[in-house]
């Protein structure tokens, strides 16, 4: 089988690469052949990818793009190039961005099947939203939505909680699956490395993900703990950091270190902590807290939906108010209380929890969903 997977970057810290690049290649392994159209600009920075990349068997190529709101919201035009591939399936990924709907125009002239991934887009209330934005979604949610999604041969949700706003948009049920997100077998098979007395953030510095609070949270707790803070940082977001380090004098207790990118290196990173703790407005999936669970880590994340759809408190982590240090930091002081026998509990619930997100699982389903519709 041919299959197209359509997303924005290929390059660069992104949670919908990470998804892309993973269910390729394994589909690639099953035997079909796989190619995957993007943007030709890396994921948080102004910089421009090679036009054509390979990773295993699965051929990149790259379109020159235009932004046209956001960091995401882009024009690029592959319809030729998908037209002479000629798929059997395409994969579009993103709800609300223009490549979903070209998707199904391509679709259609070449009669194959095309899926949508929406990577859970949906946000209660549009509370972090711009005006702007709200205004667009509102537009694009009405006049474009209520026209194309049905039109999609399955919409696949990675999260559970969005499938009632897919039913609210008009998706018919039936036309709704269910793939999250996975995590790849290394972390369920990888000797553990060794854990010493630190907090761990891994993931995008930028204001979504809320790392003041959890710095401030710091200053809070008396225990000689230390955080780390890894990752890909946006420059004024970072700079302000370290001026409220600075000021609550914890430069000696909280310390900053580049992205990771090789897997056996982020396995050892997450082991090597206590806690990991994740203080984000909003997640979607948040793939890095079923990473640092699949790896027997005591986690806290902020009481946001995604987290939710995860997270049973005391039993397999712990949840504290979004956005409140005092609540994160009495969190972290009663981990730190715990007897051994209730923390091993916890992480084994934990580790538990995620194995139905191994990819192992997770491609059987993806490769069932393609052949049988």
């Amino acid at each position: 089988m041919k299959i197209l997977e359509l997303c924005h970057f290929s390059v660069g810290i992104c949670g919908v690469w990470q998804r892309v690049k993973q269910e390729s290649e394994l589909l690639s392994k099953l035997g079909h052949e796989v190619v995957v159209f993007s943007s030709n600009i890396t994921k948080g920075t102004n910089e421009i990818a090679s036009s054509e990349d390979k990773i295993g068997k699965v051929k990149i190529k790259r379109f020159p793009a235009k932004k046209l709101g956001g960091e995401s919201f882009m024009k690029w035009n592959f319809e030729e190039e998908a037209l002479r591939f000629k798929p059997d399936v395409i994969i579009a990924h993103s709800y609300r961005h223009p490549h979903t709907t070209k998707a199904l125009r391509v679709a259609e002239e070449i009669n194959c099947k095309v899926f949508l991934v929406t990577h859970a887009p949906f946000i209660e209330g549009n509370t972090t939203r711009s005006f702007l934005s709200k205004i667009s979604v509102k537009f694009y949610d009405f006049f474009i939505a209520s026209r194309t999604l049905n039109k999609f041969t399955k919409i696949i949700a990675i999260t559970k909680w969005e499938i009632n706003f897919l039913e609210n948009l008009g998706v018919k049920r039936e036309k709704i699956g269910y793939i999250p997100n996975g995590i790849p077998e290394k972390f369920f098979k990888r000797k553990k490395a060794r854990e010493v007395n630190k907090i761990l953030f891994l993931g995008r510095i930028s204001p979504i993900k809320n790392l003041e609070t959890l710095i401030l949270a710091m200053s809070l707790i008396k225990e000689n703990i230390f955080l780390e803070i890894v990752g890909p940082a946006e420059k004024d977001y970072l700079s302000n950091l370290k001026k409220l380090i600075e000021k609550k004098e914890l430069k000696k207790r909280i310390k900053f270190y580049k992205p990771i990118y090789n897997l056996n290196e982020k396995i050892n990173k997450i082991d090597s902590c206590k806690i990991f703790v994740l203080p984000s407005i909003r997640e979607a999936m948040p793939q890095s807290l079923i990473e640092a669970m699949s790896r027997e880590k005591i986690v806290i994340s902020s009481d946001n939906i995604g987290a939710r759809d995860i997270i049973k408190e005391n039993e397999n982590g712990f949840l504290f108010k979004r956005e409140n240090p005092l609540d994160l930091a009495e969190k972290i002081n009663f981990i730190l209380k715990m007897d051994k026998s209730s923390t091993e509990k916890i992480k084994k619930e934990a580790r538990k929890t995620v194995k139905k997100y191994k990819w192992s699982v997770l491609i059987k389903k993806l490769n069932n969903l393609l052949s049988d519709q």
